[in-house]
């Protein structure tokens, strides 16, 4: 009873620790691409444009203005490469159901020869792929997966993808302009939320990656400032020079 209870013991221990974090990043690509580039373009252009030393107002409009426009190109950017990757790989998935149905024998031999390439016994191999392809939609999914590295029931989809891109990116070029909107006429608390912004989002990324979350956090905070900095002093410069 002791070695069963324990073997019991040590099957739940390593169900409940033999979990992994979402990869795929789905639903992380374009959110934090979005929000991560909403933050530093929007920061980088108000920045830009406050070193020429313009007046409150053209700064706020400006910031609205690369809110606007760059929501909407992230979206339809967004739109048009996962429309483009699903009708490619739909259009991979005809060309294999036609096999499918025109070859079924050729397509069976095919998957059996796939799994002895793996190391499984040629009779095995073949019963194996036998019994997979009695149903064919069920073939097609394995044979995309094998074959094509796809799941035919997992496609993205471009308007969740476009959606997502223009909350993430409206959302992140808004923390540089909130400031502004509530009543600020200075540059530097608009420039210190988007900060704080970027570090929170560096940190938040680091959830599901192998880095700890300042690291992640300094790094994006770096790289965000390093854009405001640039920008400043080329506004800084040119509208000296103009002026």
């Amino acid at each position: 009873m002791s070695i069963i209870d324990t073997d019991a013991t040590l099957h739940e221990a390593h169900r409940d620790n033999h979990t992994h974090r979402d990869v795929n990043g789905g639903w992380l690509r374009p959110a934090v691409f979005g929000a991560m580039d909403g933050l530093v373009s929007n920061l980088a252009l108000m920045t830009g444009v406050a070193g020429g030393e313009v007046s409150h107002r053209t700064i706020v409009i400006t910031g609205l203005a690369g809110l606007a426009a760059g929501a909407f190109s992230m979206a339809a950017g967004e739109y048009t490469s996962v429309a483009s990757q699903r009708e490619l790989v739909e259009a991979e998935l005809a060309v294999e159901r036609r096999e499918l149905r025109k070859h079924p024998a050729d397509e069976e031999r095919e998957l059996a020869e796939l799994y002895m390439s793996r190391g499984v016994e040629p009779e095995l191999a073949r019963e194996v792929a036998r019994q997979l392809s009695r149903d064919p939609e069920q073939a097609l999914e394995i044979h995309a997966r094998e074959e094509l590295g796809i799941d035919p029931s997992d496609l993205p989809s471009p308007t969740v993808a476009a959606v997502s891109s223009f909350a993430s990116f409206a959302l992140g070029a808004l923390l540089p302009l909130l400031p502004y909107l509530l009543g600020a006429s200075a540059l530097w608390p608009a420039v210190l939320l988007a900060l704080v912004g970027l570090f929170g989002c560096g940190a938040v990324v680091a959830k599901v990656t192998a880095r700890s979350w300042w690291f992640s956090g300094v790094r994006q905070l770096a790289l965000g400032g390093a854009a405001a900095v640039l920008t400043f002093g080329i506004g800084s410069f040119f509208g000296t020079a103009i002026g």
